[in-house]
């Protein structure tokens, strides 16, 4: 699996997402992708509470610790790279996350318009 160019949303180098906890497709913290990602791993969101309670509402809980996966669940305030259609759905709901867009991968710009991200920009 050989990493797309690491670029962000604005064209510039792409900036770390989080490491605690460890973010990304690769788990190197960074939300880099590439064709086996098929769910565009690629938006840096900063959970909230709001956004937490949405996503597990939608049965995909961030939040329940999963040890046996080595995830501590999330919490408001971490960083995570998001798959772009969940924050697109998200946003239609009126409860997306706020985005580090230097830390988003251009490939979000495949499933979401820049405005949308920027208008959530952190």
């Amino acid at each position: 699996m050989e990493p797309d160019d690491s670029v962000n949303v604005l064209g510039t180098d792409l900036q770390l997402c989080g490491m605690d906890p460890v973010t990304g497709f690769f788990r190197d913290g960074h939300c880099n992708t590439c064709d086996a990602d098929q769910g565009s791993h690629t938006v840096c969101a900063v959970m909230t509470a709001e956004f937490l309670a949405y996503s597990k509402y939608v049965g995909n809980d961030l939040s329940t610790p999963r040890p046996e996966y080595r995830f501590a669940g999330l919490k408001p305030g971490d960083s995570w790279c998001l798959c772009a259609s969940r924050f697109l759905q998200a946003h239609d709901e009126g409860c997306a996350p706020k985005v580090n867009l230097q830390a988003t991968h251009k490939r979000a710009l495949e499933i979401v318009p820049l405005d949308v991200l920027s208008g959530h920009a952190a």
